[in-house]
């Protein structure tokens, strides 16, 4: 019998996959604890329009992620910071300062975990810094640490 999951099912499969299961299985544990419904016309098109609606809102996420990256390209983050007479600063940048810096400058809000920088910033200068937008989408990150 060919049943529609409708929560995960160790040993059968994933929640809104279609498996095919013996019949007493699916009448007597499946139906009842409401795990699983018959693969019929209305449950096959709701797991249709269940997974179309799930590949546009991820086509819809990755487009403005492509987007945010774009203005990433030209956007330059300046931070001041104080610094000894060695030029190394007191403390370092962190990620939640450049998210904060970005945020007030340019109005582009990031969440700081997805600010990858290599290693602590702890000096004056130019930096590029990658910015995971999206699992295959990356932008860069200008930031100016400054006096």
């Amino acid at each position: 019998m060919k049943v529609l999951l409708l929560a995960d099912v160790k040993g059968k499969g994933k929640k809104d996959q279609i498996v095919n299961v013996s019949d007493g299985y699916a009448r007597n544990f499946l139906f009842p604890k409401k795990l699983a419904v018959e693969a019929d016309a209305k449950a096959l098109a709701d797991a249709k329009s269940k997974e179309e609606a799930k590949e546009y809102k991820i086509e819809q996420d990755k487009a403005a992620a492509r987007e945010l990256a774009a203005k990433l390209e030209g956007t330059v983050v300046k931070i001041k910071a104080t610094a000894g007479a060695d030029g190394r600063l007191y403390g370092s940048i962190t990620t939640a300062d450049i998210a904060q810096a970005l945020q007030e400058q340019s109005g582009i809000q990031i969440d700081k975990r997805k600010i990858v920088a290599d290693g602590a910033i702890k000096a004056y200068g130019s930096y590029t810094l990658t910015v995971k937008l999206y699992p295959e989408i990356q932008g860069k990150l200008n930031l100016v640490v400054c006096d």
